[in-house]
C-alpha cells in the first residue's frame, strides 16, 4: 500500500521532529540568542530531561505492567506524551548546538541599531511603536519582542538614531523614523 495513504510506525519516526520544524535561518546565518533566551531554552532542557520525562516514563513503566495496553489509558497517554517531550528535547538540543549567545549589553550607549537593542520609531501615520530585537526562539510580538530576521528589525538594522528607513509593505513602501535606541546596561 501506498505510505500516503498508511503510515507505519518505524524506529524512524523517533527521528522526526514533526511540529517543531526549525524555523528558517538565512543561509549562512546563525541563531542568535541573547543571554537571557539562552538560558530559558537550557532551562526548558533541564526541566524536560530531569523532571517531566522521569516521570512520564515512571508512569508509562507502571502502566505497561496493568496487562491489555491497548486500552490502557495510562500507557497510551503516557507514551504519546513521551514522544512530545522527546521532540522537543531534540529540538532544543538542536537550537542549543547552534546557537550563539550575544550580549547586547556590549553596545550599551550606541545609538546603532544592532542585535538585542530596543527600538523606538515612528511610521508613516505618526504612531509609535517600540520593538526589541531578539533571536528567533524568543520572539513575542505582543510583548514588542521581534525576530532579527523579521523585516522591520532587517529595515532597522544598522541604522542610526534620527534616521528614517525604507520597510516594503505589501500596500507599498513604508518610512520608518528612529527615535531612539538603547541597549541593557552591560551585565
Amino acid at each position: 500500500m501506498n505510505k500516503a495513504f498508511v503510515r507505519e510506525q518505524t524506529s524512524d519516526d523517533d527521528d522526526d521532529d514533526g511540529g517543531a520544524q526549525l524555523p528558517p535561518l538565512p543561509p549562512g546565518g546563525k541563531n542568535y540568542l541573547t543571554p537571557q533566551g539562552y538560558a530559558r531554552l537550557r532551562a526548558e532542557l533541564k526541566t524536560l530531561v530531569e523532571d517531566e520525562r522521569p516521570k512520564v516514563v515512571e508512569t508509562v513503566s507502571w502502566a505497561a505492567k496493568n496487562g491489555d495496553r491497548s486500552e490502557n489509558g495510562d500507557y497510551i497517554y503516557g507514551k504519546k506524551r513521551l514522544r512530545e517531550i522527546d521532540r522537543r528535547i531534540r529540538f532544543l538540543t538542536k537550537r542549543l548546538d547552534i546557537a550563539e549567545v550575544v550580549d547586547a549589553g556590549l553596545q550599551h550607549g550606541n545609538d546603532q541599531v544592532f542585535f538585542g537593542a530596543t527600538v523606538r520609531y515612528a511610521d508613516d501615520k505618526g504612531s509609535e511603536h517600540t520593538i526589541t530585537i531578539v533571536g528567533i526562539d524568543e520572539t513575542e510580538p505582543l510583548q514588542g519582542k521581534i525576530s532579527w530576521i523579521s523585516p522591520v528589525a532587517r529595515a532597522l538594522l544598522k541604522a542610526r538614531e534620527g534616521d528614517s528607513v525604507s520597510l516594503p509593505t505589501p500596500g507599498g513602501i513604508a518610512t520608518l523614523e528612529i527615535l531612539e535606541v538603547s541597549y541593557p546596561p552591560r551585565g
